[in-house]
């Protein structure tokens, strides 16, 4: 048990109602909630001098703090962390924010790529957030590779899968390598893929390229190197999250502190950094994830929260997530059946599809 979930199960009704209603306050309007405005919101009458003493021992437990100078109160972030934990109330899919989700993501037309972008349009749209979605690997037998040189410094690498779908994509090949040398590659990787996906592939390869050094040139085997590091390295990482929906976390912010933390967010988003740590999140259980302000590894320096859910194929194996970025003072309640519709929502569709 977390501490925060130990102060909340020795908090007694009167502290628990201040903090929720100061919480619930915060979430809503963004503002500091003084003593006086609890006092009308309170179940029982009490006098706002002991709402205050309420707040100063919820402020002493780190749950709490004060902005300014004035009275009022914004939780911190162990005090957002301990109600979504503990009293947090999660309603139902809003029928509205359902229908404009099947609405848009009611055609199944397309490939995949161009269905999750209609994903991530919607998401963001329906939340007023930037949304994010984690494209699936293919994980097909791979029937057929190719380089093609572009330029001396560009290349096309061509994956043709046994269940047919194609991908093409660009990489920088290796200095001074020839047609001869990307040959040489194309046949060494030909030879080892039959019956055997990418990331089978990529495992094998390096000891097949120990074993057989001799057998090919130096230029031959980063022919190789790079060219499969476009699907299994960090660029294919990279490609494979989707960003819609950014300029929903500018709101009508005009504080320069506030401005200045979105820049870094979108710095963030831009460049994609740590994509590893949102790859973790899909291996680590069914369900809806919250991360608030520094919890969030991806986007920590923006202080802003995450509500990401993992996305599964018919066979019941998580292979992407959808997610929702936005202010540490999101409406959770609203956003995380949101967010756990659309994971489903995008499980079905893919599933459909195999």
């Amino acid at each position: 048990m977390s501490e925060a979930s130990k102060i909340l199960d020795e908090m007694n009704d009167r502290s628990r109602e201040v903090f929720r209603l100061i919480v619930e306050s915060y979430l809503d309007s963004g503002e500091p909630v003084g003593s006086r405005t609890l006092t009308r919101a309170m179940s029982e009458k009490v006098s706002a001098a002991t709402v205050r003493n309420v707040m100063q021992d919820l402020e002493f437990l780190g749950l709490l703090n004060s902005p300014h100078v004035s009275a009022g109160r914004i939780p911190t972030q162990m005090g957002l962390r301990m109600f979504v934990d503990g009293l947090l109330e999660v309603g139902d899919l809003n029928a509205d924010d359902r229908e404009k989700l099947d609405a848009t993501l009611g055609t199944n037309a397309g490939d995949v790529g161009g269905m999750l972008d209609r994903v991530g349009s919607a998401l963001s749209r329906v939340t007023h957030g930037a949304s994010l979605v984690l494209t699936p690997k293919h994980e097909a037998e791979i029937k057929h590779i190719e380089f093609v040189s572009l330029a001396h410094d560009r290349a096309l690498v061509v994956l043709v899968f046994s269940d047919g779908h194609v991908e093409n994509r660009l990489f920088t090949p290796p200095p001074g390598q020839t047609p001869s040398s990307m040959r040489e590659a194309a046949n060494f990787l030909n030879a080892l893929i039959e019956g055997r996906t990418l990331s089978e592939v990529r495992r094998i390869m390096q000891s097949e390229i120990a074993a057989r050094r001799q057998e090919i040139d130096v230029l031959a085997r980063e022919m190789v190197e790079s060219g499969l590091a476009v699907w299994d390295g960090e660029g294919e990482d990279s490609a494979r999250l989707i960003v819609r929906g950014r300029a929903n976390l500018l709101g009508d912010t005009g504080q320069e502190e506030e401005l200045e933390r979105i820049r870094t967010l979108f710095d963030d988003l831009e460049r994609k950094r740590d994509i590893a740590e949102f790859l973790e999140l899909t291996e680590q259980g069914e369900g809806v994830r919250i991360f608030i302000g520094s919890e969030n590894k991806l986007f920590s320096l923006s202080g802003s929260s995450l509500v990401v859910s993992p996305y599964m194929n018919a066979d019941r194996k998580i292979i992407g997530a959808v997610g929702v970025i936005g202010p540490t003072r999101l409406n959770y309640g609203r956003i995380v059946p949101i967010v756990d519709y659309t994971a489903q929502l995008v499980g079905k569709l893919i599933s459909d599809r195999s």
